[in-house]
């Protein structure tokens, strides 16, 4: 069985390119909107020590190798693994990692386009003036927005229009253009929001509660938690990483380039929290508040510091931009599989891709308001997505990825593949992805589950 060459959807120009389309995959809503609150949630400094080595010893390994497996077998994570299983003589049923994947993007990207929906209503509503330094005003102002059907509809509409308008432009005339705008303007705007949160009184309280960890307050579902979001945060699991992988050019170092994009993930993720939380001291808000934190605390502060009006835009830009740039990788694999499998143009494809996105999205706009009191296992709809993916689907399809990739692929094809210097690189990353990587996600869930 021999592997393709090189995708038929095209390659990216460079390994920059390849850089900043993937820190753009795993720079999103995850490092802006969700790392904030859930170290809030867990107690600060001691969730971020775990979510580092989390992603130290889990998250670059596995992702590695699922860059890996997506520039050998140069297709949709779907037909890559029926490829690269066939060439390893491996059992047929590898392809179904493939669909993990794929609806794990999809469920994803459903709930992703209505909290990216949220970002870009606040750009407006930041101009307008509507933040007030009240805090009951600005909870009404929240409140009043997501119980509003019509209103998350629209924004999540919009939102997923811009994602399809930028998927259907193709590898190098749409993702790569896209990402060379938003990933530079993402790390302006940051750095200045970070230049704010200095001067605002509680600059080391900030720093002291990110940095400062009480292991007291970590149990086993802080640990799941930190390892979900480093699978989350990074694409994996979720087939974005591979299909960016399969236009990634044979002469570009997997290894270092993922140094280089886990590196740049989780310092805007430190960044955020170091930009968000001295202004959620500074105005004695909670940090523990949940997924609202940046929609029901950080306006209180805007509203009533000088120039808030203009930072305020700037941080829900920001916030928009961040997901804008995770949301094509989402998509990405689905559309690819229908291209390859289905004989439809990329423009349909995207079509296709996107409508039934955006009609699984309707469940999460409906969370909020109307069927609110619809829960299942005491989850709303909503909730149960987010826990449901970045929980389960993500890190079992990371230990899977793991898996093949350490026992199932020959070695001689990922030494190939891979070209790591020294050779002590290499057998390091072999210990990591055969061994530690998919134990360590094994022990955490038997934790969980109780049997430990």
């Amino acid at each position: 069985m021999t592997v393709t060459k090189k995708s038929i959807h095209g390659e990216w120009s460079s390994r920059f390119a390849f850089v900043l389309a993937a820190t753009g995959s795993a720079v999103g809503l995850g490092n802006i909107w969700k790392f904030p609150y859930i170290t809030g949630e867990h107690g600060g400094g001691a969730f971020v020590f775990v979510y580092l080595l989390c992603v130290l010893l889990i998250g670059i390994p596995i992702m590695i190798a699922e860059t890996m497996l997506g520039r050998r077998g140069r297709q949709s994570p779907i037909n890559t693994m029926q490829t690269l299983a066939e060439e390893a003589g491996a059992g047929v049923n590898w392809h179904y990692l493939g669909w993990m994947g794929v609806i794990a993007g999809f469920l994803i990207l459903s709930y992703y386009s209505v909290i990216a929906g949220w970002a870009s209503a606040y750009v407006f509503k930041s101009l307008t003036g509507s933040f007030s330094a009240d805090a009951m005003q600005v909870k009404a102002l929240f409140d009043d927005f997501i119980a509003s059907p019509l209103q998350l509809i629209f924004w999540h509409t919009l939102f997923m229009g811009a994602t399809m308008f930028v998927v259907a432009r193709g590898v190098q005339g749409g993702l790569e253009k896209a990402v060379r705008f938003l990933m530079p303007s993402l790390f302006v705007l940051l750095i200045l929001m970070v230049g704010y949160a200095m001067s605002s009184g509680a600059y080391q309280q900030g720093l002291s509660f990110l940095f400062n960890p009480d292991f007291s307050k970590i149990d086993a579902a802080s640990v799941l938690t930190a390892m979900g979001h480093a699978f989350f945060t990074l694409s994996l699991g979720m087939g974005a990483i591979m299909v960016y992988g399969s236009y990634l050019p044979k002469e570009v170092s997997i290894s270092k380039t993922v140094f280089i994009i886990a590196g740049a993930d989780t310092a805007v993720a430190l960044l955020a929290g170091i930009a968000i939380f001295p202004i959620v001291f500074a105005n004695n808000l909670e940090p523990s508040a949940g997924p609202g934190l940046i929609f029901q605390t950080l306006p209180i502060a805007f509203g009533s510091m000088g120039g808030g009006l203009i930072f305020g835009t700037l941080f829900f830009v920001l916030l928009v931009f961040a997901a804008l740039s995770s949301s094509i990788s989402l998509i990405e694999p689905a559309v690819a599989w229908l291209v390859e499998n289905r004989g439809l143009s990329r423009e349909q494809s995207c079509v296709w891709a996107g409508l039934v996105t955006w009609l699984l999205g309707l469940v999460t706009v409906f969370s909020f308001n109307i069927g609110a009191d619809v829960k299942i296992f005491g989850h709303t709809m909503f909730n149960l997505l987010d826990y449901l993916t970045a929980n389960l689907m993500l890190p079992i399809g990371g230990f899977f990825v793991a898996v093949f990739a350490g026992w199932i692929m020959q070695q001689r094809h990922s030494e190939d593949e891979l070209q790591m210097h020294p050779p002590a690189a290499y057998k390091l990353w072999r210990f990591l992805v055969c061994y530690i990587s998919p134990a360590a996600v094994f022990l955490v869930f038997l934790n969980v589950v109780g049997v430990l």
